[in-house]
């Protein structure tokens, strides 16, 4: 790859993506929102919301059950999380639950009206802030290693084209040096995740009292990729990352980097697959003896077992990531995240 001359016509790729994702003619401004173009967990199955509406009475009660309860769905696509989340939900939690879905794009029709609609989080609000796959979206510059072994900005032109700017300085320098150090072998790239780092605390500090989580693929100080993770996706498929709106750009998110600010307020980190089996995802296979008794009941329950498992599956879905940030939240994350049976005993 060679150094460009010619800057005007490359920027970075954080520009270059927020421009593809979110201009006026952006990806994620298109009628048919991204269910239309990846499945995610809550695509796969209603169980995913099921846990979530479980996860939020949880929080509801370690709240001491407030009056107004939020529930705020971060990149709420199309609002399949929350309409899933508030069907889930016993009439008396439902009853005090304010739904909150933050996206860019229109209002989709046949929303439910009780859930308010908007593209930045509610202030000051009591509850659960979920965001199923959002930060990967949240646009990042690249770095990439000369054959000086200096670690330059990637540039990108609209057609995907890509050379390498001027070196990484500053704040992105400091942050690639302490999260993401870049040895001196030519080639060698990263995503610069500071963005991501604000965006997260801002959203975190919506929230007056409660839990934020965030579910993505992640990766973290042990295994960062040596070349990246930066790619795109199209009806379904993986394609090369071109930012002319056309695609989803994403790339994995150093999710300890993120979690750092809330160490100390005992922010944690936990596979997905582990999250969804303490609030009650299991794939285990419904007993032989209920096609007898209950043929209906068992291929039901055997249809739930297959979406867990696709759910929890290690090298798929559960291999997602969950951040959990507490905030003034009494007991905080591990109350919450016990064995489902074992916590409604208690």
């Amino acid at each position: 790859m060679h150094v460009s001359r010619r800057r005007s016509e490359w920027r970075g790729w954080r520009e270059a993506t927020q421009a593809a994702l979110y201009g006026p003619r952006g990806f994620y401004r298109r009628a048919e929102g991204p269910a239309g173009h990846f499945r995610t967990s809550v695509h796969a199955s209603p169980l995913f919301a099921g846990a979530v509406a479980r996860l939020l009475c949880r929080v509801d009660a370690a709240l001491g059950r407030p009056a107004s309860l939020a529930f705020v769905d971060l990149g709420a696509g199309r609002g399949e999380l929350v309409t899933g989340v508030l069907a889930a939900l016993p009439a008396e939690v439902a009853a005090r639950t304010r739904a909150h879905a933050v996206e860019i794009a229109g209002r989709p029709a046949g929303l439910a009206p009780g859930i308010a609609w908007g593209p930045e989080p509610p202030p000051g609000v009591t509850g659960l802030l979920f965001a199923n796959e959002w930060l990967d979206n949240v646009p990042v510059d690249v770095a990439e290693v000369d054959a000086e072994g200096v670690a330059r900005r990637v540039l990108v032109r609209e057609d995907g084209r890509e050379c390498l700017g001027e070196p990484v300085t500053g704040a992105d320098a400091d942050w690639l040096e302490r999260w993401w150090p870049l040895p001196g072998e030519e080639g060698l790239r990263a995503e610069i995740g500071r963005p991501r780092d604000a965006a997260w605390a801002a959203a975190v500090g919506t929230l007056e009292r409660g839990l934020a989580v965030a579910a993505d693929y992640a990766h973290t100080a042990g295994s960062r990729p040596p070349h990246g993770t930066l790619t795109g996706f199209r009806a379904g498929r993986g394609t090369p990352p071109v930012p002319d709106g056309s695609c989803d750009l994403t790339s994995h998110v150093a999710l300890d980097a993120c979690a750092a600010e809330g160490a100390r307020s005992g922010a944690r980190t936990l596979p997905q697959r582990e999250a969804l089996r303490a609030l009650g995802v299991s794939g285990a296979r419904p007993p032989l003896a209920l096609a007898t008794t209950d043929p209906a009941g068992y291929v039901r329950a055997l249809a739930a077992a297959s979406e867990a498992t696709e759910l929890t599956a290690p090298d798929g879905l559960g291999g997602f990531t969950w951040l959990c940030r507490p905030v003034d939240l009494p007991g905080g994350v591990a109350p919450l995240l016990v064995d489902v049976a074992d916590h409604e005993e208690q």
